[in-house]
């Protein structure tokens, strides 16, 4: 008799436990709904914000006010279907290289470390990994126009190069 009692207790507290949480889970998502669309002018702004650290490319360049695809609304009439890209896209190939290159020029004759050239680049609003660094000392040393300071890890900017 206890145990069919107990047993009776316990999924009547599942059953409410479950119904909590979809009315709370309905509750979320209609206060979602009503934040995105009330100003779509402000969640293209929240948009246009510049990214914030340790995001990649592909985190950066979604917008970050988008709902997810199972609850967002169709276009409103007359509206474009399509997909907006941003305009600032991927940069060039070499560009980490040209970047690189210059905090070496900026610091010769002295040699730096990858964590200086990294902070340098930093200081610029450009955060690029230490495995992308190094690739790009690799091709700089490849056009001559940075060399490795003998056995060490520091790099310097060559004179004379191309």
């Amino acid at each position: 008799m206890l145990r069919t009692a107990t047993s009776q207790l316990q999924r009547e507290i599942e059953d409410v436990r479950q119904k909590a949480f979809a009315a709370g889970y309905a509750a979320a998502m209609r206060a979602i709904l009503a934040v995105v669309s009330r100003s779509p002018a402000k969640a293209a702004n929240r948009a246009a914000a510049p990214s914030r650290r340790g995001t990649s490319r592909a985190q950066s360049a979604r917008p970050a006010a988008q709902p997810s695809r199972r609850f967002s609304r169709p276009p409103a009439i007359g509206a474009s279907a399509t997909r907006h890209r941003p305009v600032a896209g991927r940069p060039q190939r070499g560009t980490n290289a040209l970047m690189i290159a210059e905090v070496l020029k900026a610091a010769s004759p002295r040699a730096v470390r990858q964590a200086e050239i990294s902070n340098a680049l930093l200081g610029n609003g450009v955060e690029i990994s230490f495995p992308s660094i190094r690739n790009a000392l690799g091709q700089l040393e490849a056009r001559n126009a940075a060399q490795q300071v003998g056995r060490s890890k520091t790099w310097r900017h060559r004179d004379g190069a191309a």
